[in-house]
């Protein structure tokens, strides 16, 4: 069984509560969704079909525990709950980055999945599944990647009104381009928000370049 891969690399987590992690990072091929601030347009074509058992073997190479399966989006290849599976069944501890419009119920529950929701400014929102909560684990983690003062405020609504703190963390990211940090560290800090604020850092590190 084989899944279009775009790249295999091996860095430092650069979000989530795994940051600065040494980890592989399995990015898949395509992308249903277009949101305007996507950092990895690069991967919605390209890339070359390799087998489960290839993936594995490449994966060993490089001597960590820990990895990261995105895209794209990764769940738009339906082999991909295979690979997850495949990847846990080899000890590892794997994460999954999905956009949040595909359906996470069959993904093994041994993976912790980052759940992206897509907000009013990311030009996604309609593509939001929230029938994918249902389907949210304590290790699980739900982001947001906020572009305005008006997507923090709609944020800010949905996790009171949907109760998501009671699921698992909440993730709070600034779009590199739109959105200072500062502006959003201290919206947080006056709103006394029980959330993660977040930047990503690798591209303090290296950036905006792909592989890190």
């Amino acid at each position: 069984m084989a899944l279009k891969i775009y790249e295999i690399f091996y860095s430092l987590q650069g979000e989530t509560s795994r940051i600065g992690l040494p980890t592989v990072f399995v990015r898949l091929t395509g992308c249903p969704m277009r949101c305007i601030y996507c950092d990895t347009e690069y991967a919605f074509s390209g890339g070359s079909n390799i087998e489960i058992a290839d993936i594995l073997a490449k994966v060993a190479e490089f001597e960590t525990k820990y990895v990261t399966v995105t895209g794209g989006e990764p769940l738009a290849q339906k082999e991909c709950y295979v690979l997850l599976q495949a990847l846990c069944d080899e000890g590892y501890s794997v994460s999954l980055e999905t956009g949040g419009a595909m359906d996470i119920a069959p993904v093994d529950a041994r993976v912790s999945i980052i759940l992206d929701i897509k907000t009013p400014a990311s030009h996604e929102e309609k593509n939001n599944l929230w029938s994918n909560l249902g389907h949210i684990k304590p290790k699980d983690e739900i982001k947001f990647v906020l572009c305005n003062r008006a997507d923090y405020d709609w944020a800010k609504t949905k996790i009171a009104e949907l109760k998501l703190n009671e699921k698992c963390p909440v993730l709070f990211s600034p779009s590199y381009h739109d959105l200072k940090a500062e502006d959003l560290a201290n919206w947080v800090l006056q709103d006394k928000l029980p959330v993660r604020m977040q930047i990503q850092l690798h591209k303090i590190l290296w950036g905006e370049k792909q592989g890190v």
